[in-house]
């Protein structure tokens, strides 16, 4: 495929202009060549035939489904069970597969379809943490290999919990539809770009069919929400330089870098007190406000509006599943979110 980016192009780094602390530098347009660099390059793509920069088959499709993200996809599974599960159960581990596997390959791998002009400026896709980028030829194939593999799970599914799995079903699809095309798109309409997140909670949902445990009430689900927003706010910040060049619109870039690792910081705080307030989960409470706290320094002292080099991402995924698998550990053995605490605060 002929590539987006010439050769004598390719040769220059991303120039952004380099302005005082009380502007915000994320704010302005592209700057021209003449201003102050960032270290970042743009990774030119490689051309289609190139077998050894470029994955496919089972790997690629491995590659779509986010393996970086499976720590956090299988905590959002696992959180309704708490310490009700059954390691015997085929729906158990049907559900999990699904979740991890076909779910992610349906919403990264539409999402990759879509953004796949857009992918050739960002520096992070390529790889299993953060997703692929595949060839023209790839993405036409995995348009039937995304609908093919949902099947047979699916089935099972309306088979163990009847109709009502097609209900859940048109929810996905809707949400799927919304976030990636037109005339909707809203990933390219903040503030709907971040709210839409809020349709992982069909996990909780389909978790709770599958394993038979009663649904989480709303105090949780609230929780997932907000937790899935300050997420994918957090890869927006990520993709700041990609997603201009692009001419994507994001909150992330309305907002400006700074103002954005403030917003997550407070949906941080939020979720802080509404663990502690309905759970009194001291622990989950202390992780979140950790967070919280770790990003007013990152705007303020640590990184400020200097973005984040690939190493350092690679980093904070890293971080960021270790936290996830914690969660996990302390979601089996506790399981404090499946029931809002009636004891009075202290």
């Amino acid at each position: 495929m002929k590539s987006l980016v010439s050769p004598q192009a390719s040769k220059y780094r991303i120039h952004l202009c380099a302005v005082p602390f009380l502007c915000d530098a994320d704010s302005e347009p592209e700057s021209t060549f003449n201003r102050a660099p960032m270290n970042i390059p743009i990774e030119q793509p490689q051309a289609a035939g190139a077998p050894c920069a470029q994955i496919s088959g089972p790997l690629f499709l491995l590659q779509v489904s986010r393996p970086g993200l499976w720590a956090t996809t299988a905590l959002f599974y696992l959180m309704p069970l708490g310490r009700e599960f059954d390691w015997r159960s085929g729906s158990f581990w049907a559900g999990l597969v699904y979740t991890l596997f076909p779910l992610g390959l349906l919403l990264y791998g539409v999402n990759d379809i879509a953004d796949a002009d857009d992918d050739r400026y960002n520096p992070r896709k390529g790889t299993y943490m953060f997703g692929s980028r595949g060839e023209s030829s790839q993405l036409k194939a995995l348009r039937w290999q995304i609908a093919a593999i949902q099947v047979p799970l699916l089935f099972l599914f309306l088979v163990w919990t009847g109709p009502k799995l097609l209900t859940w079903l048109a929810a996905l699809l809707g949400a799927v539809l919304v976030y990636n095309a037109r005339p909707f798109a809203w990933k390219g309409r903040p503030p709907f770009d971040v709210l839409i997140q809020a349709s992982y909670l069909l996990i909780f949902v389909l978790s709770s069919w599958l394993n038979k445990v009663p649904q989480l009430p709303w105090q949780a689900f609230l929780f997932g929400a907000m937790f899935a927003m300050h997420s994918h706010l957090f890869g927006e910040v990520m993709d700041i330089e990609p997603d201009r060049k692009s001419g994507r619109k994001t909150l992330a870039i309305v907002l400006g870098r700074i103002p954005t690792k403030l917003l997550i910081a407070a949906f941080l705080a939020s979720e802080t007190v509404l663990i502690y307030s309905f759970f009194r989960d001291s622990v989950i409470a202390a992780f979140l406000l950790a967070g919280a706290l770790w990003f007013v320094f990152d705007a303020a002292i640590f990184w400020g509006r200097r973005p984040y080099t690939t190493v350092q991402m690679r980093l904070f995924l890293w971080a960021w599943n270790a936290a996830a698998l914690l969660g996990i550990v302390w979601n089996a053995t506790h399981g404090s979110l499946r029931q809002v605490s009636r004891l009075p605060l202290r």
